[in-house]
């Protein structure tokens, strides 16, 4: 089964975070990533991370008008600020994985099951 992995971490810290603690946690992905590749866990053509919430453009559609509003849909402590889309076994799997994003030890990953769509 397919889950998404969303990453949250309040952009302030993320931005004030040391050189040195940046590119660790880096390299922290950069490891997990590739576990989780070898593990045939990894859906490709994703895990990349977001620009940052002041390039985000929130779309609504009302009475067939387009309406944009710079910024994300609300205003919380922590932003969405990546992804990854994996293969796991079961919900238990899927946590398992999500535990060892390094953006768990500072923020909240979001795990969610992909709804199967028969077309």
């Amino acid at each position: 089964m397919q889950y998404i992995l969303l990453i949250y971490e309040s952009e302030n810290l993320a931005k004030n975070r040391a050189a040195a603690d940046s590119a660790k946690m880096y390299a922290e992905y950069m490891e997990f990533t590739q576990g989780i590749v070898q593990a045939g866990k990894f859906k490709p053509g994703n895990g990349n991370p977001l620009q940052p919430i002041a390039t985000a453009t929130t779309v609504r559609v009302r009475d067939g008008k387009t309406i944009t509003t710079d910024g994300p849909f609300a205003e919380t402590k922590e932003q969405l600020g990546g992804y990854y889309l994996v293969e796991a076994s079961d919900l238990d799997d899927a946590i398992r994985i999500a535990a060892g994003i390094p953006g768990a030890k500072s923020g909240s990953i979001e795990v969610r099951p992909i709804m199967v769509m028969n077309h």
